[in-house]
């Protein structure tokens, strides 16, 4: 992670885990620069290899685990090239339905965030700097490959570029277990109103600076003892009440 830091965007990669996953990232138009395997998903992955051109390294799957540090129990991975993330401004202009995500640092949550805003029709999500990296190889895998399907960028500087949201026509909603907040089976939307839905990080949820940059603050209503749910599933439930 700290060389990805220092070497991009110029020599900027990921890598992508399992077939499924590294052909969603070559179909989204990722370079791949080489593959590491076992033995025995060579044929699959050969036709793949050969469209790309990309270097193939076989081994068995004790080297390996040797080499990295964990169980390749999906097959094969892949160094796949970064290529530059699209100016904010573009994706505002032909969303309608956004998620904006601020301090939420676990790559599983941001993987499972991307998963439930591409099967619940959000057209793009928007990262603050402090987010986990949606191309991290625990979120891609998570993600089952569908943050190469949602458009995304990082919204920078923080917190000044929310005022794009308003540029454009969102309405910001803030999702909070606050007791002030509006019940979230009440929210009602035109079905040409723009929407940007703003989730925080686990513990502390959003800062002051994102409410104060948004419109509405809506929660999810819980059984009694329960206090709020984990931030992807709270993101899937308020993306299902916001796709309607």
């Amino acid at each position: 992670m700290e060389l990805r830091k220092r070497t991009e965007p110029e020599r900027g990669l990921f890598i992508a885990e399992g077939e499924k996953v590294i052909r969603r990232a070559v179909d989204a138009g990722y370079p791949m620069r080489s593959m590491l395997m076992s033995d025995k998903w060579l044929p699959l992955m050969t036709p793949l290899l050969e469209a790309t051109g990309a270097t193939a390294y076989v081994g068995e799957p004790a080297l390996l685990e040797q080499i990295t540090g964990f169980h390749v129990h999906r097959g094969a991975l892949a160094a796949m090239a970064r290529t530059p993330l699209p100016e904010a401004e573009k994706i505002l202009e032909s969303a309608r339905r956004i998620v904006v995500l601020e301090g939420v640092n676990n790559h599983t949550n941001v993987g499972a965030i991307f998963r439930g805003a591409a099967g619940l029709g959000m057209d793009a999500v928007l990262l603050a700097p402090d987010c986990a990296d949606p191309l991290y190889r625990r979120s891609v895998r998570v993600s089952m490959g569908t943050v190469f399907a949602v458009p995304w960028t990082k919204l920078e500087p923080w917190p000044q570029a929310l005022d794009l949201l308003s540029a454009h026509g969102y309405r910001r909603i803030a999702l909070t277990p606050a007791e002030d907040a509006v019940d979230l089976r009440a929210l009602r939307l035109a079905p040409d109103q723009k929407a940007a839905l703003f989730l925080g990080s686990e513990g502390d949820g959003l800062t002051a600076k994102a409410f104060a940059a948004c419109d509405l603050k809506v929660r999810i209503p819980m059984a009694a003892g329960v206090d709020s749910l984990n931030v992807a599933a709270a993101a899937a439930v308020a993306c299902y009440a916001l796709a309607e």
